[in-house]
């Protein structure tokens, strides 16, 4: 049977794979210039840094490697992890009151050394922000470090109005995805 080599350092990863029952064996921290291209598309972006990513680790022949990169996107406009705290003040800004989407991209290459990618998105509306939730937020130090500088599994989830696709992938990982991924490269999951 197959070890599972997550290639993510990330606990909202690990704690999404282990909501369906998946550990992974080892965790390996790879090495990807996430600046996205000129012209990139945000599905592209995510699909080119998942597929870098889980082929930047190295992996036995008994190993299945799961990647994965997610971002925010207004239109074509890719949201990075904010490099300060203006940076993430303009983003908050940007969403405020308008839908966005969140692009994943999940690739697993399996013990024959085939990757397997998919782009996942999900359709999120936030509602208007007003200057002082917007402060809250940010003192809150909770976005700071994620894409578009949020997380919806703490208190950006009150700034939820809509929300079309999956939860889970805009916590980081779509997990229906996922497993149909690792399924098809032989992981076992019940």
């Amino acid at each position: 049977m197959p070890a599972l080599v997550l290639a993510s350092t990330s606990p909202r990863r690990r704690e999404l794979l282990a909501r369906i029952g998946i550990v992974p064996a080892r965790i390996a921290a790879p090495e990807a210039d996430e600046t996205p291209l000129k012209g990139e598309r945000p599905q592209d972006y995510v699909v080119r840094l998942a597929r870098a990513k889980a082929l930047a680790v190295e992996r036995a022949p008994d190993e299945v490697v799961l990647a994965g990169d997610t971002t925010v996107a207004v239109g074509r406009r890719i949201l990075e992890k904010p490099a300060d705290e203006a940076d993430w003040r303009r983003m908050l800004d940007l969403l405020s009151g308008r839908r966005h989407r969140v692009w994943s991209g999940v690739c697993v290459v399996g013990t024959d050394g085939r990757p397997r990618v998919r782009a996942v998105d999900t359709i999120v509306a936030f509602k208007p922000l007003s200057t002082a939730e917007i402060d809250a937020y940010v003192a809150s130090g909770e976005g700071m470090g994620k894409a578009g500088g949020y997380a919806i599994q703490g208190r950006a989830e009150a700034f939820v109005r809509f929300l079309s696709g999956s939860h889970s992938n805009v916590v980081g990982l779509p997990l229906f995805e996922t497993r149909s991924l690792l399924t098809s490269a032989g992981i076992p999951l019940g």
